[in-house]
């Protein structure tokens, strides 16, 4: 299906890196003008737009099959991760979507859907870089809106819970929607837009389903219901291992059949071999059929394991940048063994340092205490004596204004110094006589 000249927007090649992008009939060549030094290339369905020549975009089921040197060495081998590992955990992950799958309820196509875009994500990128679970969480709910049957994110990660749950043995409890429930969720987010990039936004997935169902009708074996049921079987089984990223569907359907006949011993025409009627060649179907029975022979391996591995990688490739990088001497400890190492010793740690610093709220505590007590003081130089206030004694029927204000109290008095000036103050108002005479009456006491 190639894109329409008719507009810019068709022909602008929006395909990500990844082998499983679109594949562009030519790249974006820079346009040279009247007087430029040279001239554009055109390639196939190209449009000159303006002064410049834009490719045209050629999407075909044909680009999500991988070249082989793109399938011989991954991108988690060029990370350290050996093909064992890597196998598992194509496995594992494809196993995870369609559990999830089954408890979401999705249709069987979702789940294919779901599982081949797994498959073509991690030929682009690492397992050490790229967490399996939240790939397989993002393949989940990016295939439910592709195969029009969308799940809400909260409950494909409520899924995974339950499942991670289950294969630890533990007791299943509710996912509780804290602040890690929403970094989980934005991190799922970014997983599923990363898919997209990757894939170029091609996402179809031409499923062997019906193609099944067709080849026995023409074999016209689709009356044996055991038959149809096992070749069903074979291909479900099929999207664990990566042969719809090296076949065409048309391929892996006669394979399954033929598998499934071998199996039921159900004899099939073979002068000429029947799947030669189809398209496939007898390599193509032993390739694949050795690929579905690798699966029932493979032991069961544990995922904390396969996880551990990773991490090891992860470390190892952060050590390796560090130590580029001058930060991590030579012959310093690695990083997996740093819960004692630090690259300059020091006496204290930065946390013991701020632990014994005061907290800034009991120092505030004080100081609002303090500002209190000083209130209460003023508060209790002005109060009423005998129902006169202090200030008033200046206004005494002696006149001594200037003397009063001279010698009120002072803020800084001691408590003993503000006692002896109340008792003048008060036998002084009483007596109705002025300020000496009360103090000097008080000084013979």
């Amino acid at each position: 299906m190639a894109a329409g000249s008719g507009s810019a927007a068709a022909v602008v090649a929006v395909g990500g890196s990844g082998p499983a992008g679109p594949q562009a009939a030519g790249a974006l060549a820079a346009g040279s003008g009247p007087a430029g030094s040279g001239a554009p290339v055109a390639g196939p369905g190209a449009v000159l737009i303006g002064d410049r020549l834009y490719s045209g975009v050629l999407i075909t089921l044909e680009n999500c099959l991988l070249p082989e040197h793109t399938l011989r060495f991954t991108p988690s081998m060029s990370s350290g991760l050996d093909p064992d590992t890597e196998t598992e955990l194509r496995v594992t992950g494809c196993e995870l979507i369609q559990a999830a799958g089954i408890l979401l309820r999705l249709p069987q196509v979702a789940m294919a859907t779901g599982q081949v875009l797994f498959q073509r994500f991690f030929y682009t990128k690492s397992f050490v870089k790229h967490s399996m679970e939240h790939v397989s969480m993002a393949c989940v709910h990016l295939a439910s809106k592709i195969e029009e049957a969308p799940r809400r994110i909260r409950d494909v990660i409520n899924v995974f819970h339950r499942l991670r749950h289950l294969r630890e043995k533990k007791k299943p409890v509710p996912l509780i929607l804290d602040q890690e429930y929403v970094n989980l969720k934005n991190q799922i987010i970014k997983a599923e837009r990363r898919v997209l990039k990757e894939l170029g936004f091609c996402v179809h997935v031409k499923h062997p389903h019906k193609i099944i169902v067709m080849y026995l009708q023409v074999l016209e074996c689709e009356r044996n219901q055991h038959l149809v049921q096992t070749s069903w079987n074979y291909m479900n089984d099929s999207l664990r291992t990566d042969v719809f990223v090296r076949f065409q569907p048309e391929s892996i359907a006669c394979a399954c059949i033929y598998l499934a006949a071998r199996t039921l011993e159900i004899p099939l025409p073979n002068r000429p071999h029947w799947f030669l009627l189809f398209g496939a060649t007898e390599e193509e179907i032993q390739e694949i059929c050795l690929k579905i029975l690798q699966l029932y022979t493979r032991k069961k391996v544990d995922l904390s394991d396969l996880e551990s591995k990773v991490e090891k990688k992860k470390l190892a490739i952060e050590e390796a940048k560090a130590q580029a990088k001058g930060l991590v001497p030579e012959g310093a400890p690695s990083l997996d063994n740093t819960s004692g190492f630090s690259p300059i010793p020091k006496n204290e740690s930065p946390k013991e340092v701020k632990g014994n610093k005061p907290s800034p709220l009991p120092v505030q505590a004080m100081k609002n205490a303090k500002r209190k007590t000083e209130g209460a003081k003023r508060m209790s130089s002005n109060s009423p004596v005998n129902g006169v206030q202090k200030g008033r004694e200046s206004r005494s029927r002696s006149g001594s204004r200037d003397q009063s204000y001279s010698r009120s109290p002072s803020r800084s008095a001691s408590p003993k110094h503000r006692s002896r000036e109340l008792q003048c103050l008060t036998l002084s108002y009483l007596c109705q006589i002025d300020w000496k005479e009360s103090v000097s009456i008080l000084g013979h006491f």
